[in-house]
């Protein structure tokens, strides 16, 4: 791999691109950030990401929406970029139940201005998110990437679903090698507003009741965000191949007769969302007030990711426990809201 390659990062000011951009500025990329920096949640949070990472040395952003296609080709165009890592999307299970067009224009429509751009520009290797959601009614533990995903349950989950279908049909017919990554519930600093482990730090400190679903019988493969970007940043040299073992007569999902394949990128270690309330209230030395409810129309009970692919490819695994994360997180949120306990 040269040092001088140019690599996009789409989502540049959101949570993951943010810590990706940190992680791999030292690596020799020159790192060029595109983000919308929409509304979806506080701007403000993704223009403090912002401004620490335009302090990066080899680092250039700009403001975009991949819906934009003209100004998409000229970036690349311009830029001669090699690597692509495409983490911008309209993200949560939640949010699709009340405005479903926005995962269209985003998750769909702008993935597809990616896919050509990357056609049509020679990039070496797209990397892209896509999401635990996919394994929708799956009962199977824990899920496998070589497993079918045909029964999401949400239009976020059908939208990633979409993506891989997307990304697959690219490298069928143009060579275009894919590297799709199911992230399970990523949670750290400068996380986003919208997730439980913000949610509930800001709940607990305002002495408000949390909204506690499925009455706490819930559990989710917590994955702390360094050990995501650590997996990401060792996955975009590697070109995905075609699996030359690979049979139409008994096709694996996970790879493809064309440079296409899919991982889990989880903790390998579910925990109860209890137990993950618990560690908020040790860290933060105060109980919270739970409001239980019921399982919300397009959650899923329990999630826990199958991440031996990726061991196999990159020799790393995600491991960070909760009470390491979760402090790290909460150590961040007293500091950026300067709250004193």
């Amino acid at each position: 791999m040269s040092t001088s390659e140019n690599i996009l990062i789409t989502g540049a000011a959101g949570f993951i691109g943010f810590h990706l951009i940190k992680k791999i500025s030292s690596k020799g990329y020159h790192v060029i950030g595109l983000d919308n920096l929409n509304d979806y949640y506080d701007v403000n949070l993704k223009k403090s990401r912002l401004k620490i990472l335009q302090e990066l040395p080899d680092f250039e952003f700009h403001q975009m929406d991949l819906a934009d296609n003209k100004a998409l080709n000229d970036l690349f165009k311009e830029k001669k970029i090699s690597r692509v890592v495409n983490l911008a999307a309209q993200a949560g299970v939640r949010y699709s139940l009340i405005n479903p067009h926005a995962y269209l224009q985003s998750n769909l429509h702008g993935f597809l201005n990616i896919l050509e751009a990357c056609r049509h520009n020679q990039v070496k290797h797209l990397v892209y998110a896509s999401s635990s959601s996919v394994y929708g009614a799956n009962k199977k533990m824990p899920f496998s990437v070589h497993d079918n995903v045909d029964h999401p349950i949400s239009l976020y989950a059908a939208s990633k679903k979409s993506n891989e279908l997307m990304a697959h049909t690219y490298s069928a017919l143009y060579g275009l090698p894919t590297t799709g990554l199911r992230f399970f519930t990523v949670y750290g600093p400068y996380g986003r507003p919208d997730m439980a482990l913000f949610l509930f730090t800001k709940a607990i400190l305002e002495g408000k009741p949390i909204d506690v679903y499925n009455n706490g019988k819930m559990k989710r493969d917590f994955t702390y965000v360094e050990d995501i970007v650590e997996s990401i940043a060792r996955l975009i040299p590697k070109e995905a191949k075609p699996n030359q073992q690979w049979s139409g007569m008994k096709p694996d999902p996970a790879t493809s007769f064309a440079p296409y394949r899919v991982f889990n990128i989880g903790n390998n270690s579910p925990v109860e969302l209890m137990r993950f309330i618990e560690v908020v209230e040790e860290t933060l030395g105060k109980k919270a007030v739970k409001n239980l409810l019921p399982l919300q129309e397009g959650d899923v009970p329990e999630t826990y990711a199958d991440v031996q692919d990726l061991m196999n490819e990159v020799n790393f695994k995600p491991s960070t426990p909760i009470e390491v994360g979760i402090k790290n997180f909460i150590d961040w949120y007293l500091q950026y809201y300067n709250i004193k306990k």
